[in-house]
């Protein structure tokens, strides 16, 4: 039996030597290697019949020269492809530089995103960063601003006309059970218009301390410019703990843009209203696009708000559940794409939505 494979291994690679043309070859694979009426291919199907002690070395055999004559047809239909071109007068100049292969990178804001993250995990942060189409009562009435409040004109967003009960939502996204009370009415569904609307969710499954970083996609009905885009990142951290102070929400803040910019930034902070804060504060940055000169991107100011601040306001504790007075925290809010534009020096924030390859490319 095994003279009979190496015979057959003889008239095979020879065949395949002489052959001509594709259709030749496809014959050959047929004659030896079909799955019918392949010669070798019946041999691999006695071998059930032999004795035991000739198994091993017969199929061994057949395996082995099976894989020849597959090789050789695949390196003679490699041959009479470049014949062909050959005679066409396409000959392959193999001294030619090869094609440069053009490799994709991360989005500015990608990379901007990762960099923030790195930095709160050193900080002690957890990352997440929950879901997009949130109840109207964790991104608005779990953070003190009830139906009718005016403060809800500042985060005008984009509704979604199915309602439903706040607590199957939390049910069906696999998040944590919702305050009891918001069982009592349907809740209208909405793109997120900030992070923000993370902060009673983590609370209400967790207990103090919590540091968590949520970044993600947020979404505001408002018209565009070169600082404002529908479509916006942002970085929302909260702290919750014993003895919680502001001068821990400064160090923070501080310790973030220092790693962030590799530099001392200059910073201001100003009195500011939040409805989920008590006290608020807006936090202004050095334009370093203009280097406090004034241009597009700072409104011309030579300063840029970056990010809202403030001390936790005790109605978000107690939609949580937390016991009245038990914790105080910080939260802050901030838009990843103008820390974008002020790494990089970009004048509008358009740029980075605009899908424009002449763009993204320089990063």
């Amino acid at each position: 039996m095994e003279n009979k494979i190496e015979r057959l291994q003889k008239y095979a690679l020879e065949e395949i030597k002489n052959a001509k043309d594709k259709d030749t070859l496809d014959t050959i694979w047929r004659k030896y290697l079909g799955r019918k009426d392949g010669t070798l291919t019946k041999i691999l199907r006695g071998i059930k019949d032999l004795d035991k002690d000739q198994r091993p070395k017969v199929g061994s055999a057949a395996n082995t020269v099976r894989a020849k004559i597959e090789a050789h047809i695949d390196m003679r239909g490699k041959s009479l492809r470049q014949g062909q071109r050959a005679d066409k007068g396409e000959l392959l100049d193999v001294t030619l530089p090869g094609k440069h292969i053009e490799f994709g990178h991360l989005h500015p804001s990608t990379q901007m995103r990762e960099r923030v993250a790195q930095i709160f995990i050193s900080l002690g942060f957890e990352i997440l960063e929950g879901n997009e189409i949130v109840s109207d009562y964790y991104n608005f009435e779990a953070l003190n601003i009830p139906q009718g409040h005016p403060a809800r004109d500042m985060w005008d967003t984009f509704y979604i006309k199915t309602r439903i009960n706040a607590d199957q939502i939390a049910d069906q996204r696999g998040y944590i059970s919702v305050n009891p009370r918001s069982n009592q009415r349907k809740s209208a569904l909405l793109l997120r218009t900030h992070t923000s609307a993370m902060q009673v969710k983590v609370m209400e499954e967790r207990e103090p301390p919590i540091r968590v970083c949520v970044i993600g996609k947020c979404f505001r009905h408002e018209a565009t410019d070169a600082s404002h885009e529908h479509t916006l990142y942002q970085i929302e951290g909260f702290v919750v703990d014993k003895h919680i102070s502001i001068a821990n929400l400064i160090y923070t803040l501080k310790s973030f843009l220092r790693s962030l910019f590799q530099t001392e930034v200059k910073t201001r902070l100003r009195p500011s209203y939040f409805p989920f804060t008590e006290p608020s504060f807006e936090v202004d940055i050095e334009c370093l696009n203009c280097n406090k000169s004034g241009c597009s991107a700072c409104s011309h100011s030579g300063w840029m708000e970056i990010l809202g601040c403030g001390m936790i306001h005790p109605h978000v504790f107690k939609a949580a559940g937390y016991p009245k007075g038990a914790y105080t925290g910080f939260a802050f809010g901030a838009g990843l794409d103008r820390l974008v534009m002020l790494r990089h020096k970009i004048d509008d924030v358009r740029w980075l939505h605009s899908g424009d390859l002449r763009f993204i490319k320089q990063f």
